[in-house]
């Protein structure tokens, strides 16, 4: 560390931390069409604040809770399930209400609130955050941990030549992914204009059945979180949920079970609730839950891989949205789906669509592991710019 870096509690270089609201004080009733946002975890998106436009609050409500209003550089940091994320308040921001997931930090005259935020998001410091937690199911931080936590932080022009410095190399990696994000978006659309006019052209003058006559439909089973584990455990099975499919972040594990329903990694599974609702997913395996469905193709009618490319195609996707939309829960059940119309045209034609579609789609799933690999290393930079930043080495 360097000479002039002082070390105290985070308390200390604060004017205060504080918690949200505890307990049931907001009701369904507080919420409005027109109001003032709550800021919880899940609103602290990357370093910015976006609101939930369903989680708003009357003015009535918000003088009851005004001392969890936000000010003006105030530093909002998760406290319930993403430990350590935080977001610093702009004005666009000040006079929201910190909400009960939260925590708000109100830094001291000599103490930067984007270097504040720059330390608690650092490798170093998120990890003593997520050390101190506590909880199974989900994690908790209690406003002592977080207050007593003991950080180092150098006089106010350091501070400010530094959060110059990260600022400026975030912003670089920002432009950096942007463009992989857009290479990959084109490459997508590319594949998905093709696979739409594969089905929806008929040229052949392909037959088509009901979905429900060339598969079988499984859906999910859903355990107590009482049940849930973390780690691999003899007579215990991987539970999956849509999330899992994209990460390995939060592994759980279930008792095995003639309860349970489980996938192979060659399985074809969809989503079938909210924002994932027809996502098409494989290449897991485990128990999963009841958020996915499994879908069955008979080999003797359909090519596993053409059914997969007819789900992910627009012509399937559209159609599944609308009947979706209908639903209280922007969800479906098997007997929504069962009509819909599949093209069957014989399994050697079948084949040769595989074989036009194979190098395209090869080629976008080749910029997509690019793209993910461009972006495991652009965050592996950002941790050690954040690294050496607080270990007063940059």
């Amino acid at each position: 560390m360097k000479r002039g870096w002082q070390t105290k509690r985070l308390e200390d270089f604060a004017a205060a931390v504080s918690t949200g609201p505890f307990g049931s004080i907001l009701h369904k009733s507080d919420y409005v069409d027109n109001g003032v946002p709550l800021v919880n975890p899940i609103n602290l998106v990357g370093d910015r604040i976006v609101p939930n436009p369903s989680k708003l609050i009357d003015h009535v409500t918000v003088k009851r809770l005004s001392n969890y209003v936000l000010y003006e550089g105030d530093v909002v940091v998760g406290r319930r399930g993403e430990i350590g994320r935080c977001a610093v308040v702009g004005s666009n921001e000040k006079g929201w209400i910190c909400g009960t997931g939260s925590f708000f930090i109100r830094p001291l005259p000599n103490v930067d609130s984007y270097f504040l935020a720059h330390l608690i998001r650092s490798p170093g410091y998120r990890e003593q955050l997520e050390k101190l937690s506590t909880g199974t199911t989900m994690k908790n931080l209690s406003n002592t941990a977080l207050g007593d936590l003991v950080v180092s932080i150098p006089a106010i022009p350091e501070q400010r030549r530094i959060v110059g410095i990260l600022s400026e190399a975030f912003a670089g990696v920002a432009a950096a992914k942007a463009s992989a994000e857009r290479n990959l978006q084109n490459a997508r659309a590319l594949f998905e204009s093709h696979l739409q006019s594969v089905f929806t052209q008929r040229d052949g003058g392909w037959p088509t059945k009901q979905l429900g006559d060339v598969c079988d439909f499984e859906g999910g089973s859903q355990p107590p979180k009482s049940q849930f584990t973390f780690a691999p455990k003899h007579g215990y099975v991987r539970f999956l949920q849509i999330r899992d499919f994209g990460s390995d972040k939060h592994v759980t594990f279930i008792p095995e079970s003639k309860k349970n329903r489980v996938c192979v990694a060659d399985d074809i599974m969809i989503g079938r609730y909210g924002a994932s609702v027809g996502k098409i997913l494989t290449g897991k395996a485990g128990a999963y839950n009841v958020a996915l469905m499994k879908l069955i193709p008979d080999a003797v009618q359909v090519n596993r891989s053409f059914f997969y490319h007819y789900l992910i195609s627009g012509a399937f996707q559209e159609r599944l949205r609308n009947i979706a939309a209908r639903s209280a829960q922007n969800g479906f059940s098997k007997e929504d789906i069962y009509g819909f119309p599949v093209p069957v045209p014989p399994l050697k034609e079948q084949q040769k669509v595989i074989e036009q579609l194979g190098p395209l789609s090869e080629e976008t799933q080749r910029l997509a592991g690019l793209y993910q690999r461009k972006l495991a290393a652009l965050e592996a930079l950002k941790k050690s710019l954040l690294h050496q930043a607080f270990s007063g080495e940059l």
